[in-house]
């Protein structure tokens, strides 16, 4: 099992176990760095093999939201959480609401929403015991499901990704591969029909394929099949570590530029493969910014516009992260940490900073 050498290794500040035996609850908390304000990361509920694999995944998940929010110049930490446990057998609201209760223990270190598997439903089950939540309708200024502006952002992502790899302004007649037609996948597709863009997709759930087919024309392809396609743009929008060994060598698209978290299964090994095969590749947590940048705007007061566009604002920011690893010779996830970790390392070198977290500047009760 992962100890506190990974743990440190990683750089995280806190890592909880929660259980509660009446509901059968086993969840994990990470806590990655708090350094440009409380971290904030959704919870997803997967059915994970062991407790090694949830603790591995909500470890990188939380890593990566620190990163994502720092890249995309919000006052925010980073941290995940994952439920162990298959989302069609255990959920309850009595498991949430417990799980909302370690949440709130946390004090505001850590402020929770959506992600895989979980919806707006569950989190309202889970704001009735704490406040430290996002993604909500039940409370004013509630934004609901962040999906929609996740996949705007990465909408306006892929075509700065055409612009710099292609040369080009629109999508017109540009096939794009499209890996998970869930919540976010579902709306990018529409995003890319109305640009014109021809769709291949692919999902584990056939109906949901039949649902993109169905509504935009899209050609349906099974499993790993998706890896082989030709296309201008592979975006991948389902689980991570898809970019590794044993698929890259299947890739016959210039572009990845997708929703999914931890795309790359070894970070610093397949990122630079993917620059060795002139593969332009769109960092995951930068990409997929826009539903964090979507809660976020919850806590200041939301506004759907205004989230709409700071999502849009992505097309920039991917284009800086493009021209630092052009100039340094690195991989794109290389120059998009450095971004990051100039930024927080800034806020880090303020002599005696010290974040504190007060209820009412950070939640609208």
């Amino acid at each position: 099992m992962q100890g506190f050498e990974t743990i440190t290794e990683m750089g995280h500040e806190q890592v909880v176990f929660c259980h509660d035996k009446s509901t059968g609850l086993k969840a994990i908390i990470a806590i990655h760095d708090t350094t440009l304000g409380p971290a904030l990361g959704g919870t997803r509920m997967w059915d994970y093999a062991n407790t090694d694999a949830a603790l591995f995944d909500v470890l990188r998940l939380s890593r990566g939201m620190t990163y994502k929010a720092a890249c995309a110049g919000l006052n925010l930490g980073g941290g995940k959480a994952v439920i162990v446990g298959d989302a069609k057998k255990i959920k309850s609201e009595a498991l949430f609401r417990a799980f909302g209760r370690f949440v709130n223990s946390l004090g505001g270190r850590y402020i929770t929403a959506e992600d895989v598997n979980i919806n707006v439903n569950d989190i309202e089950q889970v704001a009735a015991e704490t406040n430290y939540c996002t993604g909500v309708v039940s409370r004013p200024g509630g934004s609901g499901d962040p999906s929609p502006v996740t996949a705007w952002g990465v909408f306006h992502g892929i075509k700065a990704s055409v612009k710099q790899r292609l040369g080009k302004d629109s999508l017109k007649g540009l096939k794009v591969a499209v890996q998970g037609c869930g919540a976010v996948g579902r709306y990018l597709c529409g995003y890319l029909h109305e640009e014109g863009a021809q769709l291949i997709v692919s999902d584990i759930d056939p109906e949901k394929v039949k649902q993109i087919v169905d509504k935009y024309g899209a050609k349906a392809v099974e499993g790993h099949s998706i890896y082989g396609v030709e296309a201008d743009v592979f975006a991948p929008c389902a689980l991570g570590a898809i970019v590794n060994d044993e698929t890259i060598p299947m890739f016959k698209f210039p572009i990845i530029a997708g929703g999914a978290n931890n795309q790359l299964l070894d970070e610093h090994k397949h990122g630079k493969t993917l620059k060795d095969k002139n593969i332009l590749y769109a960092p995951d947590y930068v990409i997929n910014a826009g539903g964090l940048i979507n809660v976020y705007n919850e806590l200041r007061g939301y506004n759907a516009e205004v989230a709409r566009k700071q999502a849009a604002g992505i097309y920039n920011t991917l284009l800086t992260v493009y021209s630092e690893a052009e100039k340094q010779g690195i991989s794109t996830h290389a120059a998009s940490n450095a971004v990051a970790e100039r930024r927080i390392n800034g806020v880090k070198a303020v002599t005696g900073f010290k974040h504190t977290y007060d209820n009412q500047a950070w939640i609208r009760r």
